[in-house]
């Protein structure tokens, strides 16, 4: 049985005590293109009628149920998360939707899935790759469960590239955001948020990554000047 870190435990009891204001947060701090993103990233997702789709690092279930709207009804979506809380709130917003039927969420790390290999056309996560300790065992992992032929589609934070914006962007994240988040939730909390994203590796580093541990024709595409990056690539 797989067992998280240090690190990793202080990750998810850092989740654990967001949660509550977790939604609130990502809409009002990123003044609501976290949506469009989503919207984007569920746009390069390969499912067929009767498919099956993994959305790890779910959270509350927001791109699950952006999945399920943009996906025949005959696909099922599965979320997974390491934080039982977040979990907790996801179910809750699942039944609330028109999409319970099509949805199931599970309490998962993403270094450990609970599934067997060759189970999902597209596997997706987003804004949690960076979480993820092992972050080459949770790629790894989600290759593993991916069908062959399968597309995964990572959806995360990222540095612009230019010196302007990206001056703006640091100011923003390690100024104003910790501060606003704290006023709402815990101030060292979303002190985490912004390091972790600034501790990230590069688009290239990252890519070259997603090619070692097996994935074809990796591709990043940039978003709103590179405040954020999807990154897609194909299981042989």
């Amino acid at each position: 049985m797989f067992r998280l870190s240090e690190k990793g435990e202080q990750i998810q009891q850092m989740f654990g005590a967001i949660a509550p204001r977790y939604d609130f947060l990502n809409h009002l701090l990123s003044l609501g293109i976290d949506k469009r993103w989503r919207k984007a990233a569920v746009r390069l997702i390969k499912a067929t009628e009767n498919g099956r789709v993994l959305d790890v690092a779910t959270g509350t279930g927001d791109l699950a149920l952006e999945i399920a709207k943009a996906t025949p009804a005959s696909v099922r979506i599965t979320g997974a998360d390491f934080s039982p809380e977040m979990v907790r709130l996801g179910e809750e917003k699942v039944a609330a939707s028109p999409f319970n039927k099509r949805i199931d969420l599970r309490v998962a790390p993403c270094e450990d899935l609970p599934f067997p290999s060759d189970t999902f056309d597209s596997v997706t996560i987003a804004f949690g790759i960076r979480n993820v300790v092992d972050r080459r065992l949770g790629l790894a992992e989600m290759w593993r469960v991916l069908k062959p032929a399968g597309r995964m589609v990572i959806l995360e934070f990222s540095v612009p590239r230019s010196a302007l914006f990206r001056a703006l962007y640091h100011f923003y994240f390690l100024r104003v955001l910790p501060v606003i988040g704290g006023l709402f939730s815990k101030y060292n909390a979303y002190k985490y948020l912004p390091d972790s994203v600034l501790e990230f590796p590069s688009s290239e580093e990252f890519c070259r990554t997603m090619t070692e541990i097996g994935l074809k024709n990796v591709r990043c595409q940039p978003l709103t000047f590179g405040i954020a990056s999807i990154y897609t690539g194909t299981k042989d």
